[in-house]
């Protein structure tokens, strides 16, 4: 292994996680509000404060777990 490569990874395994506010105030708001899925945590975070993009609030949702799984969607009947 090169060792550029070697110190890279040593760097990048050094930094602390710049996103670490925004996930310890998502898993906050989860304990509330078990059914929020991205646009809601978006809007959440949002009304606190945070200047967020949806993209990222996804990435976190999704590295964290929180994924909503309880939706489902709804059969209607019809006569034809």
């Amino acid at each position: 292994m090169p060792k550029a490569t070697y110190m890279y990874w040593q760097k990048r395994f050094d930094r602390e996680n710049p996103d670490k506010e925004i996930e310890e105030k998502m898993l906050e708001i989860r304990k509330v509000n078990k059914d929020y899925g991205y646009r809601r945590m978006l809007g959440e975070l949002k009304n606190q404060g945070y200047c967020i993009n949806k993209k990222k609030v996804q990435r976190i949702m999704q590295k964290l777990d929180l994924q909503v799984t309880s939706f489902t969607r709804k059969s209607r009947k019809y006569s034809s």
